[in-house]
């Protein structure tokens, strides 16, 4: 979804886009939208004003944008995570299950985030056809 908004800032060229924009094109809630945007504001990627009139655009131009940066931006935790029940120690698989995905899981995570650090928003922009694509 915040990807979804970057592009229509991006695609916008530099007005100002209100969160009401936002939602209607991503489909969803106005109050979504401004956390999201507060998010991204606190990483440097967006700048946000409040008010009649006024709104979001892009902090820096979308080839300086890395989607690894949007993604830590958004994502709170990792997206590969236990169950909040332990599993039974007393169990022979319960008792090394964690420690065997602990690794998995990591590796896929590093692995995830480098993918994302190779593209930009100038990348997708490419991909929706924007003129803003720079």
């Amino acid at each position: 979804m915040a990807v979804h908004l970057l592009t229509v800032l991006a695609y916008q060229a530099g007005a100002r886009v209100t969160s009401s924009q936002l939602a209607a094109s991503v489909n969803t809630n106005p109050v979504v939208i401004r956390r999201l945007l507060c998010a991204l504001r606190e990483a440097g990627i967006v700048e946000t004003r409040k008010g009649a009139g006024l709104g979001s655009q892009l902090a820096r131009a979308p080839r300086l944008i890395r989607l690894a940066d949007v993604y830590r931006a958004v994502e709170a935790g990792e997206t590969f995570a236990f169950p909040g029940s332990k599993p039974n120690r007393k169990c022979p698989v319960g008792a090394k299950i964690t420690n065997a995905l602990e690794t998995v899981f990591s590796s896929a995570q590093a692995a995830m985030e480098r993918e994302l650090d190779r593209k930009s928003l100038a990348d997708i922009l490419k991909t929706v056809d924007c003129p803003a694509a720079v």
